[in-house]
């Protein structure tokens, strides 16, 4: 076997790697304003975009509404398979197992490319009869057909490039993650009012915008990843080994991680009925602006998420559950800090915020409310880093299914079934569901906590027992 074969691993050893492999606080640092920085320009992209395809009219806004609930099934599966992955090498990492790393590093891709072409022969061929039986019919259903099969025909690239952007980040290569979402983002923003206005192909040109973008994105990923390889990880498909140990590592973490994903557009829908059902569209007016509001100010938590999974992932592999530890709990320091800023800036510029989504005179008639619903989520930023980052951690040692669970109660059993019962079955109409939020979210979060505190104490019993205290054993 020729040198360039066996690339030992101390010659193969980044920046990244070493900053997985050392002081946890400096590794969520790094780790995280990067992936920060990206997602504020993401979430600005999905603004701008939305603005473009507003100016064509309602009925394009509808067509690309009706495509919306299967991007986000789509890309539940996709980020989750890519977390799952990335979750898997990281652990290898923490070993010093460079074989098995870069072995997970391409059982990844294959299952990122399976997945992606069985999703597209699946949901393809089908997608006018779909909108059809959901209702949409002429123009409408033309426009949602014609912009999905875009999409749908190039899910393999989006499929890819959010995989290599989370083998990036497993190796702690935030910095190139970073540029490649970013450029993604602004590309989009450039090509948007291009291929919408200029080439004049209307709301279809929305999506060839997005799939350009993704396209030249994942090219550079390809670059850096199987042309370049700078990176730590070799992916050499001679060198693939399959191993269904491997496989069910990656499906272990990414599963519930899509189904997490799809729960959280599960109980927004939910909630949306019980809102119009005890207080009239207005209501989801409110909640679905303000909910806006509030997930912006929570991309600070997960950006750390996603250098918390890589960290305590590290650390599970190398055993060291102190370290592990160490990256949990500062993580939420973290993002508790930021989170309890957000929370004092939403409250007192409530108003301000408000009058960013209701300067059109059509929508002036929610503002006062707004402002009300801006106030009283407040006090939910500071305990969202709880909730959020315990199942990062819990994605990072592999146990996805627990991360699911967390998500799961948090959203769909105890948030929307508390909401029903305070603004339903008690009749507190809008309150009600806000009550239901907070005290949802909060009891989740608290049981959650406990939840890893145990996991944590555990871990030192099976990784490291000579450190456990006697009378602890």
């Amino acid at each position: 076997m020729s040198n360039s074969e066996i690339n030992p691993e101390e010659e193969k050893v980044t920046r990244g790697v070493k900053t997985l492999r050392g002081d946890p606080r400096k590794a969520i640092i790094k780790l995280s304003g990067p992936m920060m920085l990206a997602m504020f320009v993401q979430t600005a992209y999905n603004l701008v975009d939305a603005i473009w395809v507003s100016g064509l009219g309602a009925d394009s806004l509808a067509a690309v509404g009706l495509f919306f609930p299967f991007m986000m099934f789509l890309m539940g599966f996709s980020n989750g398979l890519g977390i799952g992955g990335g979750s898997a090498v990281s652990r290898r990492i923490g070993e010093k197992n460079k074989q098995d790393a870069d072995n997970t590093a391409i059982h990844t891709v294959i299952l990122t490319a399976g997945v992606s072409l069985f999703l597209t022969v699946l949901f393809l061929p089908f997608m006018g009869k779909i909108y059809a039986w959901m209702g949409a019919k002429g123009d409408i259903n033309k426009m949602a057909t014609d912009y999905s099969t875009v999409i749908l025909g190039g899910l393999v690239f989006l499929f890819f490039t959010n995989m290599g952007n989370s083998l990036l980040r497993s190796e702690g290569d935030a910095k190139r993650a970073m540029y490649a979402i970013i450029l993604g983002s602004v590309l989009n923003i450039i090509l948007d009012p291009i291929f919408i206005y200029i080439l004049d192909l209307k709301v279809v040109g929305a999506a060839w915008a997005t799939l350009v973008s993704i396209v030249i994105t994942g090219i550079i990923i390809f670059y850096w990843i199987f042309l370049r390889r700078d990176t730590y990880l070799d992916i050499r498909f001679r060198l693939f080994k399959p191993s269904k140990r491997i496989v069910g590592e990656i499906l272990r973490v990414g599963l519930p991680s899509s189904l997490s994903m799809i729960s959280m557009s599960i109980a927004m829908y939910l909630l949306n009925i019980i809102l119009i059902k005890s207080a009239g569209t207005n209501a989801v007016a409110v909640f679905t602006t303000g909910w806006r509001v509030v997930s912006i100010g929570t991309i600070p938590v997960m950006g750390i998420a996603t250098g918390v999974t890589s960290v305590t992932a590290a650390a599970y592999g190398a055993r060291e559950p102190a370290k592990l530890k160490i990256g949990y709990f500062y993580g939420i320091f973290l993002a508790v800090l930021i989170e309890t800023t957000v929370a004092v800036f939403s409250f007192l510029f409530a108003g301000p915020i408000s009058g960013i989504f209701t300067y059109a005179e059509g929508a002036k008639v929610i503002k006062v409310e707004l402002i009300s619903f801006l106030r009283w989520m407040a006090p939910l930023y500071p305990f969202i880093p709880m909730g959020m980052l315990t199942a990062a951690m819990f994605q990072g040692i592999g146990k996805g299914e627990r991360a699911f669970i967390v998500t799961f109660v948090r959203t769909i059993v105890l948030q929307v079934l508390i909401s029903y019962f305070f603004s339903i079955v008690l009749d507190y109409g809008f309150l009600g569901v806000l009550w239901g939020v907070l005290i949802g979210n909060g009891v989740a979060v608290i049981v959650s906590f406990i939840w890893a505190n145990l996991t944590l104490k555990k871990l030192f019993y099976i990784l490291k027992p000579d450190l456990v205290p006697s009378f602890e054993k």
